[in-house]
């Protein structure tokens, strides 16, 4: 909770501060991250009561997959913050900057640790919140609330989907447990065959992966990235690259013990799903890197790809899709941030983000040059960088999962090959921006304050090591010091049942399938670069045709849902009160008759009816004032018999021994009929000419809306609730404890008290709105 009171103070603090707030953010990010590393070494729950009512709580829980994403969250945040202080120098808005950047932070640590699935809701809705604010950060640009619409309306889109997963998940598991999902992590064999016996596993699998899709930017949810690179660098380093879209992976490992059978081999209904998404987003998403003219478009389209070798490993269901999954987030998470504030040093100090306008930069930048260097080639898959095992990784478990399974599940190394091959060749570009001559249009490139070199610099030193880990475990030097971290990862991720080893990375020291696809990658990759115009300008050429473009679909439907919104609004929005209630009424009564159709209700049968004949006289009266309603002249007798069937509500209730309900009504039907004939003053006499046809309509509407009141109080009357008078009654409770001795009283006073205040609230603004009228009236001011 520490960002969020952090946050809610940050505009006070930016005050005093001013642009040192970033610093004051970076403290808070760090205090996060020790606090993050205090949970090392500890695994399980601790629970707050939220909701008892619903088994809803504030659940946490610990394990391997948590901290390594609020590491991610505190660590590259402390980074981000710290770098803001030089990126933002002359920026607007930066208290909301500031701010944004926080709540964002806390709700993502939110996500990492939340173990109930309402809360994990919660904060997954949170962070598109947060997210929106940051990406439409420059809020007067066209673009910029063009990007933070999409991001907003496809991420959100996506929550509510993977809501209705939950919401199925949690009906399928004992009650006690319904949203708690630290028992459905330490019971998952249970949880799975719950879901397969209730025939629910494949609507929950595919729910939970629209969401995951929708935030990690899978095909054809993708659009929004690229989009979100109007917002400030530091964002898109931090958003876009190390944290929100991690999400989106992170709820595919934290399901995969859960959705992933026990035991599985071959290709279940999971690895099918998701291998097949992540490879061909990892591709797809390659070549469209390719196609990039911007450099944070470039690296935004490789974040999709790199988040669908995530997801094509987490989906494989070996334990080498667990490895993979796990350890290139972590990869990822170092050198794509890196990158992104090494784009954002490019911005800033050489004024232009344009590929076609950039390059020798390595002489005004030498050390932003290193950096991106051992980032960009991790990035590409070369050894001994630290991308290059988590890439081997994978091309071992699809090569393993395709011996495994034969027939079309070759197609796994072939694409898995085929995707990494672009990837080597828009990250070797990337390099390139620093080498070769400059362009004649670029003057010189200040170098960057330390503020924002440090940040990157760290980063890179990180990848580097990572790298450096496997060449001393190769050499048996040292074991790399992520074997253990990396390892408490991968037991999160592993169906029950699953063997496992710990977790070991090294440089292929014999040849191997994997090795053999690393080698083809990186040589047609090289083969293929002298001729990077050609295939960038061919990828343009076919993007041109605009159905290929899935920016051209989500365009459409938003431009086709704004004419229907436009065609129905003088359909709807009318003025009438006829038409709002017309619509109101129909909705309510579809849904409520629709509802009881799905859940097979029945008419209870009428046994023991007994009616008396003075209640069968009232019930006559009333049917005939009904009738007479229907066929009144004008507006005056429709509202006199009208009211002859409130009274003859009145003396229902008097015929069934409940005179406090029937003096109520008497009341309230005297009071109507009056305001009734008041207004009634000021309209016609006569209706004048009806509409045959609305007459109609009104008529079906209104025995639609009889039949559903009829229906629910048939089956609210059928049913037997456990009585709770005996509680009331007794002299404990309500002299003793309530200190009265009438029952409704203290009902109404001490058990239903806040109710009874709302409704004397209710009563009394709507006498001080009387009184205010009549006052009005009285000066003149209305007639």
């Amino acid at each position: 909770m520490l960002p969020f009171a952090a946050a809610a103070l940050t505009p006070v603090v930016y005050r005093v501060l001013g642009e040192r707030t970033a610093y004051y953010a970076a403290a808070v990010a760090l205090a996060c991250f020790g606090m993050v590393a205090s949970q090392v070494g500890t695994h399980g729950p601790v629970s707050f009561a939220w909701i008892p009512s619903l088994n809803v709580s504030l659940r946490f829980y610990v394990d391997g997959l948590a901290l390594l994403i609020g590491f991610l969250a505190s660590g590259v945040g402390v980074l981000i913050l710290t770098y803001s202080g030089g990126y933002m120098h002359h920026e607007p808005g930066k208290a909301k900057y500031y701010t944004a950047l926080l709540a964002f932070m806390g709700s993502m640590l939110g996500v990492a640790f939340a173990a109930d699935l309402v809360s994990l809701f919660v904060f997954w809705e949170l962070t598109s919140l947060s997210s929106f604010i940051l990406i439409g950060h420059y809020s007067d640009q066209r673009s910029s609330q063009y990007a933070a619409r999409k991001s907003m309306l496809i991420t959100v889109s996506g929550g509510l989907f993977m809501l209705i997963g939950f919401l199925l998940l949690a009906n399928t598991v004992p009650q006690q447990h319904a949203f708690d999902l630290a028992w459905m992590l330490e019971h998952p064999a249970q949880v799975h065959e719950g879901l397969v016996e209730a025939g629910m596993l494949l609507p929950v699998l595919s729910l939970v992966a629209i969401g995951a899709a929708a935030k990690s930017a899978q095909v054809p949810l993708h659009i929004w990235l690229p989009n979100a690179m109007e917002a400030p660098t530091p964002v898109s380093a931090f958003l876009h690259s190390a944290t929100m879209v991690k999400a989106g992976v992170y709820l595919v490992g934290r399901f995969r013990p859960i959705l992933l059978p026990e035991g599985a081999h071959g290709i279940p209904e999971w690895s099918l799903l998701f291998t097949v998404l992540g490879l061909v987003t990892m591709t797809v998403a390659a070549i469209l890197a390719v196609a990039a003219t911007d450099i944070k478009e470039l690296l935004a389209y490789s974040t999709a790809s790199h988040l669908g070798l995530i997801v094509a490993g987490f989906g494989f269901a070996s334990e080498l899709g667990a490895e993979t999954g796990a350890f290139h987030i972590l990869n990822h998470a170092v050198f794509k941030a890196a990158l992104f504030l090494v784009a954002g040093i490019i911005a800033h100090e050489a004024g232009t983000r344009k590929i076609a306008h950039l390059g020798g930069l390595r002489r005004d930048l030498p050390i932003t040059a290193a950096i991106t260097v051992v980032a960009a080639l991790g990035m590409a898959g070369v050894p001994p960088f630290n991308g290059f095992y988590s890439k081997e990784f994978l091309f071992h478990a699809a090569w393993e999962a395709a011996a495994h399974s034969g027939g079309l599940a070759w197609l796994y190394p072939v694409v898995a090959v085929f995707g990494s091959i672009f990837t080597f060749l828009y990250s070797v570009k990337f390099v390139m921006l620093f080498f070769g001559e400059k362009p004649e249009g670029l003057g010189h490139v200040h170098r960057p304050p330390a503020v924002m070199l440090v940040p990157p610099a760290i980063l890179g030193t990180i990848a580097a090591l990572i790298g450096l880990g496997g060449v001393a475990s190769t050499l048996h030097v040292a074991p790399a010091s992520l074997d253990h971290f990396v390892t408490l990862i991968v037991e999160s991720v592993l169906p029950p049942g699953a063997k496992h080893k710990p977790f070991h990375y090294k440089l292929p020291t014999h040849l191997t399938p994997a090795a053999v696809m690393s080698a083809t990658t990186i040589a047609l990759g090289a083969a293929a670069y002298p001729f990077y115009d050609r295939l960038h300008d061919s990828v343009n050429r076919l993007l041109s045709v605009a159905p290929l473009r899935a920016n051209w679909w989500y365009d459409n439907a938003m431009s086709g849902l704004n004419d229907a919104s436009v065609a129905a609004i003088p359909r709807i929005q009318t003025g009438l009160l006829r038409t709002y209630a017309t619509w109101t009424l129909a909705a309510v009564t579809a849904l409520t008759l629709g509802g009881y159709a799905a859940a097979g209700v029945s008419i209870p049968a009428f046994e023991g009816l007994n009616v008396t004949y003075p209640i069968l006289l009232v019930l006559l009266v009333a049917a005939v004032g009904a009738v007479a309603v229907s066929v009144a002249p004008s507006h005056i007798a429709g509202v006199l018999t009208l009211s002859i069937l409130g009274f003859m509500v009145a003396v229902f209730y008097v015929l069934a021994s409940a005179p406090d309900l029937a003096l109520t009504q008497l009341v309230v039907e005297t009071l109507s009929l009056v305001i009734f004939l008041l207004v009634l003053d000021r309209l016609p006499s006569f209706y004048g000419e009806i509409n045959r046809r609305r007459a109609i309509r009104d008529g079906a509407l209104s025995v639609a809306v009889g039949a559903t009141v009829f229906v629910t109080v048939l089956l609210a009357t059928a049913a037997e609730p456990d009585s709770i008078a005996s509680y009331f009654t007794d002299p404990h409770v309500t002299v003793d404890e309530a200190g009265g001795h009438n029952i409704v009283n203290v009902i109404l006073v001490d058990f239903r008290g806040f109710d009874t205040m709302g409704e004397i609230s209710v009563v009394a603004m709507a006498a001080l709105s009387v009184l205010t009228l009549i006052a009005m009236r009285e000066r003149g001011e209305i007639q």
